[in-house]
């Protein structure tokens, strides 16, 4: 993995903020960080909505967005390029 400068996302601000309304862009399975779910098991379904509750990073070189799923109740851990604003719907996130 290069650490090229156009790949570090944490030197941008964040795609999404606390409190956003956003939407799954793909299916996404337990991997095994989401208590009462069986590894593999869908935990979010592509197209469903969902509010970020808090950021982090990864290995200090990606954001990522705590999106708490209603419908599914679930805290899951997404990327920018899982997810789209509904708040901002132009707000499109480069993949």
């Amino acid at each position: 993995m290069s650490t090229d400068d156009r790949e570090i996302e944490i030197y941008r601000p964040p795609a999404f903020q606390p409190g956003e309304k956003v939407r799954a862009r793909k299916h996404i399975r337990n991997d095994g960080t989401v208590p009462g779910r069986e590894i593999g098991e869908f935990v979010v379904r592509k197209g469903e909505v969902g509010y970020v509750r808090d950021i982090g990073t990864f290995l200090q070189q990606f954001y990522v967005y705590a999106v708490e799923f209603i419908d599914s109740r679930a805290i899951v851990g997404m990327r920018r390029d899982e997810l789209v604003s509904l708040d901002t719907p132009a707000k499109e996130t480069p993949a």
